[in-house]
């Protein structure tokens, strides 16, 4: 593993053909989670069955939190009370209309961040797979449809639909694409039927969703790293 600053952005990177994300196999970039520090993810190269070679690449989110661990990080803040309010009272939370005030500036950084990824790396996007947990998630599904590269997958880990005015347009040009999605059905954190609305609307615009959901919560269990890898495997060895 190697740390390194690229694109105004503190990264990680594994695998490849040393271990520190050399050579120029194919590419797999995922964004942490809300509060989360910047290697959070970084385990999960040692646990997905991959092609030999492929890359990973671990963005740090560029805000750094005043509650919780010392490293905590975010992509943008979020309204703790309201997420505390609504777990008190029972209310289940629909993201679906809310466009996070800091989602816009996250996006530019990370659309930024691949030019710099595919220069510096030579990353073809057509084996790249972008991803994420939770926040990161529903990030890396925001920039992929902002953006107009040809990338090889999408992988949603406890994730939701979000900005539906925004995304909602935008979802039918990705026709096609390969989705990885999973969910706990006792998600406290990100409802289950979020996750649901989100492969609802991926789907009916005929973008290719594979759905798995497990009995559990904001996690990502050992049988969908194993999922996973068969799908990252299957993504990044098309012709």
């Amino acid at each position: 593993m190697r740390e390194e600053r690229l694109g105004g952005l503190n990264i990680r990177m594994t695998g490849g053909t040393d271990g520190k994300g050399g050579g120029h196999g194919p590419l797999i970039l995922l964004l942490h989670g809300f509060g989360a520090p910047g290697d959070d993810l970084l385990s999960l190269a040692d646990h997905l069955n991959v092609p030999a070679g492929t890359r990973f690449v671990f963005p740090e989110g560029p805000l750094s939190l005043s509650f919780g661990p010392r490293d905590a990080r975010a992509w943008w803040l979020i309204d703790m009370a309201r997420i505390a309010a609504d777990q008190a009272a029972g209310r289940v939370r629909d993201l679906s209309q809310d466009i996070p005030k800091g989602l816009a500036p996250a996006r530019e950084t990370i659309l930024a961040f691949l030019k710099e990824v595919e220069r510096t790396f030579g990353a073809d996007p057509r084996k790249t797979v972008l991803g994420g947990f939770s926040q990161g998630a529903m990030l890396s599904c925001d920039v992929m449809l902002q953006s107009d590269h040809p990338y090889a997958g999408l992988v949603q880990l406890s994730g939701n639909l979000l900005a539906q005015q925004i995304w909602g347009p935008l979802i039918p040009k990705r026709k096609g694409m390969p989705v990885f999605q999973s969910h706990g059905m006792q998600d406290e954190i990100l409802p289950y039927v979020g996750a649901e609305r989100l492969r609802d609307t991926l789907s009916q615009s005929g973008l290719a969703v594979e759905w798995h959901r497990f009995r559990g919560g904001h996690e990502i269990p050992e049988p969908v790293l194993q999922r996973l890898g068969v799908f990252l495997t299957k993504v990044l060895t098309k012709p």
